[in-house]
């Protein structure tokens, strides 16, 4: 079974952007297209990628973008049983990973892809706001730990290399 997450991330941190502007890729502005949501959610054909496909370049199980669709996170197109996937689709999915990644809940990535859309509410802004505040504490503490922990075992290491 393929993790859910992978190391890499398919959409460079430079390329993807949070709440407050619209989220582009490189792709979007070398071609030239806006990253506009349309109404219908479609894509152009040339940026429509299987669930499959999907799955394969996000380094997630197709389990995984289901289960984000069913959170609302995703809305695909139906072409008969299967499902295609749209630019904004493939946006969502590198802003699902990275908010994962940064220790956000499902529910506060949803928050931060509907303030991208514009449909966040000024509450649920602040709230996003103050959990980044939280996040960034958390990772300080942590980073604190690690390197109070690796000076400890360098120390256990000399120690061990003067024996």
């Amino acid at each position: 079974m393929k993790p859910l997450l992978v190391p890499s991330d398919p959409l460079a941190s430079s390329d993807v952007a949070w709440v407050g502007a619209k989220t582009t890729t490189q792709a979007d502005q070398g071609a030239g297209h806006g990253a506009e949501h349309r109404a219908d959610h479609g894509a152009d054909q040339g940026d429509a990628l299987t669930i499959s496909q999907m799955a394969e370049k996000f380094g997630v199980t197709p389990r995984a973008l289901r289960f984000y669709e069913s959170k609302r996170l995703l809305k695909p197109a139906r072409e008969g049983r299967g499902r295609v996937y749209s630019r904004i689709d493939q946006q969502h999915v590198a802003l699902i990973l990275k908010g994962r990644k940064l220790g956000f809940t499902i529910a506060e990535i949803a928050q931060m892809i509907a303030a991208e859309e514009g449909e966040g509410s000024a509450q649920a802004l602040k709230l996003t706001r103050e959990k980044c505040v939280e996040q960034i504490a958390h990772l300080e503490q942590q980073l604190r730990e690690t390197n109070e922990a690796l000076a400890e075992l360098r120390r256990m290491h000399i120690a061990l290399c003067r024996t």
